[in-house]
């Protein structure tokens, strides 16, 4: 099967949000640890009253983050329409969730207070993550415009194509005996 657009651009992106996607984890849970500690006085933590909600929402943008581009690889392996719809629902899951903490992220800059830079830089990951989702979803569903942007939603060589939908009802080929 030749290579498509969608799929040339969606492998680097799944490639660099996995990426993305488990340091968020690492920053948000080592962060969530202390402040659960009441460690907030240790350099990197602090905060404001935004922060508890912001972590916990990025560390569940983070885990399902990685879960989608687990399915999403599996997609880019295969691409073909059955696995397009696992990676498409749990990419806009991920992506609703990551849009969670991006709101939260934008709410804790905006109240302000000393932040250290373990927190600053969870919060320009998961502002940044917020855009290369929707942007990975989108190369998703690209390709309900076109074949040529993802796979195509006819494809004869697999079960249930229009192969199959040729043959009579019960499964029956002219000049098989019946059994």
């Amino acid at each position: 099967m030749a290579r498509t657009v969608g799929r040339t651009i969606a492998a680097p992106l799944l490639f660099l949000n996995l990426i993305m996607y488990i340091i968020v984890i690492g920053f948000s849970s080592w962060n969530l640890n202390h402040f659960i500690n009441g460690q907030t006085n240790y350099p990197g933590v602090a905060g404001n009253g935004a922060t508890f909600y912001f972590l916990v929402f990025a560390i569940l943008a983070g885990v399902l983050g990685v879960a989608s581009k687990l399915a999403g690889g599996n997609h880019i392996r295969a691409w073909r329409s059955d696995s397009l719809a696992a990676a498409s629902s749990v990419a806009v899951v991920a992506w609703a969730v990551t849009a969670l903490a991006f709101g939260l992220a934008c709410k804790e800059i905006h109240l302000g207070g000393y932040r250290g830079w373990r927190l600053r830089m969870l919060e320009a990951f998961v502002i940044i993550l917020g855009f290369t989702q929707l942007l990975y979803v989108l190369m998703l569903h690209a390709g309900l415009l076109s074949s040529r942007y993802g796979p195509g939603y006819r494809e004869p060589d697999y079960a249930g194509g229009p192969a199959e939908a040729a043959q009579p009802k019960g499964g029956v080929t002219a000049g098989a005996p019946r059994v």
